[in-house]
């Protein structure tokens, strides 16, 4: 198979780039930016040699996986295209339910699935890490904002060795391919793009983003690289910020962190 582009986001004019390998798309899409791309621009490979997660950590794809970004140009400000994440988180949780729907078409043996989001940028399946998220930012030539998010599934493998539970959709029993997947999720992104609108409808983003979400009224710790906060996670606020209830009654907003949840929670507090 190739890949190609849903009838939505071909419909809008997206444009493609596919690579048979690549070592990051995220980087590629930031080269063509600094090229004068302004996109809505994809990049997508089945083999990732050299990516990069959220606080630079490795994030390789083996091939078969899909890795996945998009370029978008934007008169934002950095706070603003922060929000687009969370319209990434919803329109990626949209794709993967659709392809698991025709999946189980296929095949009825199928198990179904329960995808969640993860603060603030993993997509869980079973409690585990299906899917990981990147956005970079940087000013473009015109004075606007080049924003890429990078989106990481594991498709036909989960990585080894994490400190993390971690998931791939065959060992699920979802048949799909990253083709199948990325021809949903170009879709649902020009969706769910389309409803963020450089920020104005967040309110909306987060409101879908909140009927997804993995944690919600659970115990979290979220280690920020200076102290770990505890309580329980409440919500996530106007600018996205995780907001924590602590047991002293105050309300904590969060902007970034290593999420933990439940029991995973209780037990880094008590060796604090």
């Amino acid at each position: 198979m190739v890949f190609s582009l849903g009838p939505r986001a071909l419909a809008a004019g997206t444009k493609l780039a596919a690579f048979d390998s690549t070592g990051s798309t995220n980087t590629e899409a930031m080269d063509r930016a600094r090229t004068g791309e302004r996109g809505p621009m994809w990049f997508v490979t089945t083999e990732q040699t050299a990516g990069r997660g959220r606080r630079h950590r490795p994030w390789v794809a083996p091939r078969g996986n899909l890795a996945s970004s998009v370029l978008e140009v934007l008169d934002v400000t950095p706070s603003v295209a922060a929000t687009l994440g969370f319209a990434a988180g919803v329109a990626v949780e949209k794709a993967l339910r659709q392809i698991s729907v025709e999946a189980a078409m296929r095949a009825p043996q199928s198990a179904a699935n329960d995808y969640r989001l993860k603060w603030p940028n993993d997509v869980l399946a079973g409690g585990h890490k299906l899917v990981g998220m990147n956005l970079e930012a940087e000013a473009a030539p015109n004075g606007q904002l080049a924003v890429v998010v990078g989106i990481g599934t594991n498709v036909v493998a989960a990585p080894d060795n994490m400190p993390y539970p971690v998931a791939c959709l065959h060992a699920m029993g979802v048949s799909a391919s990253a083709e199948d997947l990325f021809a949903a999720l170009s879709d649902t992104w020009q969706e769910m793009r389309g409803i963020w609108d450089s920020g104005r409808g967040f309110a909306e983003i987060r409101r879908q983003w909140l009927e997804r979400a993995a944690g919600i009224g659970q115990p979290v710790s979220v280690d920020n690289g200076v102290q770990t906060i505890s309580g329980i996670f409440d919500t996530i606020d106007e600018a996205g910020c995780m907001i924590v209830a602590t047991a002293d009654r105050r309300r904590i907003p969060i902007t970034a962190g290593d999420v933990h949840f439940g029991s995973a929670a209780s037990t880094r507090t008590a060796r604090k």
